[in-house]
This record gives C-alpha cells, structure tokens and sequence, in this order.
C-alpha cells in the first residue's frame, strides 16, 4: 500500500489518525498546516501525490473550522492530481439537521454533502451516520461503517445479568433492535419528546426493565440530557445496573457535570471525536475505532469488500 497510497490528517482528530497509520504500518503525509495572519487556514502538500490513492482522515466536529479545513485539504488533493480523494470522516458534523421538519429551517446533512462533493471528493468513509438517509445526498460513494463491534466487545465483557438495550428514541430503534439480537437481550425504547434543539424529555418507558440491567444506546451524546432522563425513568421503572454507550462523544455544555450526578454506571464511546476532560468525569470509558476505519481504508484501496465490517 505505501507506494500508493497516501494518508493525509487535518488538525481535528491527530491522534486518532496516528493510530489509523500505525495500524496500516504506514506513516502520515507530510502536511503543513497553519494560519494566515487574519485566521484564514493556508495547507500545504510536501509531498507528491500525483496520481495517488489519498485518504484524508478528518472528523467535521466543532468549530468550524474543521470542516473548512477538510474542504481545504481536498481541494489541495485535487489540485495535486490525486487519482482518487477519500473524505474518512469519523464524525459527520451538521448531520442532525437532516430534513425540514419545522417551517424555514435549513437541511445542514444535504448542504454539508454538497460542499464535500464541490471541493472535489471521490468517495467518502464514514462512521456512525446520524441518519441512513445521508448517504444518499452524495452522489458518490459513501461508505457509513457501525461502531457496534467495537462497543460489543467491551459490553459482552461486563458480565450483565437479564440485559435489556434501551432506545432513547423512536429512530433508534433499527440500530438498538440489531444490538440487542447480538446480545440476546430484550429491547425497549424511552419515549422522547424534544420541545427544542438540545432539549428533551422522556416521557414513558416502552416495555419491561423491571430487575434488568440496562444499555442505553445511542449514536450521539451531545448535551446528555436524553440520556440522564432515561436512566431515572428507567430507574424508577425497576432497572438496576445501568450503562450508556454511543459512538461520538460531542459532550456539549453540562454534559459531562450531568453524566457525573446521574444514575449511570459508566458512558462507553469512541475516539471519532478527541476526549481530553476525563478528569471532570471519571464514567466515561474510551474505545479505539482506529482498527476499524484502518481495515475499512486498506480494503478500499485494494478493492475488497467491506460489507464484514457493515455489522
């Protein structure tokens, strides 16, 4: 693969790729990034990469500037005559504003997908999609890998006594069904209703936690307010044990003070977004997604199926 293939970090995410390339047995592409004197980002390729086979590991989470900087570095790539550019994107940022729901709001998931595609993408890789449907508003291809093997090995080591996964809404449920089958565990669903952006409140527990332990699964934690709510409905339902797993750690405004007062036991996510205040919450637990996106690349440049790693 190294003569041929060329990976290439943003600034969002280094360590996460770091542990990408060391998994591949390759070394990053030498990029410089910095800043003009007003803050505009300037990018710079050292190397050649003409005619080669360029994956750019770049989540899109806030600020902003990160997904500018990844549409800086594609078009970089493509200036340079890369044969191929690959977005890896470990989190689709803007992906939770994915239909028009409300009078005179915006589809951020489709404008996000536009832009990508103008700077001169050619696939991309992601991971944990907000919504199936936004791999359908790229019209190249889209690759939307699951974090459920990497949580299921950790959750499969703790040992749960009559587990029950619990949905925190509606549109969970496809993923919380295909989890629990894994587990052989039952499934039940927290009855959510959002009155605003980053505010809920769970209304009723959809079927039986009564004595169960409990996996609250989700693909986002943003501010934990959906998920702090449902461990005390299902607290007072009859659970006992109760965990949290989801694939991105956004961790938004109290989240993490929030997670520190609840009922949860421990919050298990991935590194598709950089966790650096452990020591303000000591439930949460961080696992390594880099094996899973470095398998997804190598199998992409050498044109084998990745459909094992669609679980």
């Amino acid at each position: 693969m190294e003569d041929h293939v060329k990976l290439i970090s943003g600034s969002a995410n280094i360590e996460l790729s770091r542990k990408i390339v060391e998994y591949l047995g390759m070394e990053l592409c030498d990029v410089k990034t910095g800043r003009f004197s007003d803050g505009e980002i300037s990018v710079r390729i050292n190397e050649n990469i003409r005619g080669k086979d360029v994956f750019i590991i770049q989540p899109t989470n806030p600020p902003g500037d990160n997904l500018l900087e990844l549409l800086i570095i594609i078009d970089a790539c493509f200036r340079a005559s890369a044969s191929r550019i690959t977005a890896v994107i470990p989190y689709y940022g803007y992906a939770r504003q994915d239909r028009k729901d409300q009078p005179r709001v915006p589809i951020t998931a489709k404008l996000v997908a536009n832009l990508i595609e103008t700077a001169g993408v050619s696939r991309v890789l992601a991971l944990e999609l907000h919504a199936a449907q936004i791999q359908g508003f790229f019209d190249v291809q889209v690759d939307n890998l699951f974090a459920t093997p990497v949580l299921l090995e950790y959750i499969k080591g703790k040992n749960f006594k009559d587990l029950t996964v619990v949905s925190p809404d509606v549109g969970g449920i496809k993923m919380g069904r295909a989890f629990s089958k894994r587990m052989d565990a039952k499934l039940a669903i927290a009855d959510k209703r959002r009155a605003k952006a980053d505010t809920s409140e769970i209304m009723n527990i959809i079927g039986d936690v009564d004595g169960s332990d409990i996996v609250i699964l989700d693909d986002i934690i943003s501010t934990a307010g959906t998920i702090t709510q449902a461990a005390e409905a299902l607290r007072a339902a009859g659970a006992k044990r109760i965990i949290a797993a989801a694939t991105h750690p956004v961790f938004s405004g109290e989240a993490l003070e929030r997670i520190e007062k609840s009922c949860i036991e421990e919050v298990v996510v991935t590194n598709s977004i950089p966790f650096k205040d452990g020591k303000k919450c000591g439930k949460i637990k961080v696992l390594d997604v880099s094996p899973l996106l470095g398998e997804a690349i190598r199998r992409i440049h050498t044109e084998e199926s990745i459909s094992m790693l669609f679980v």
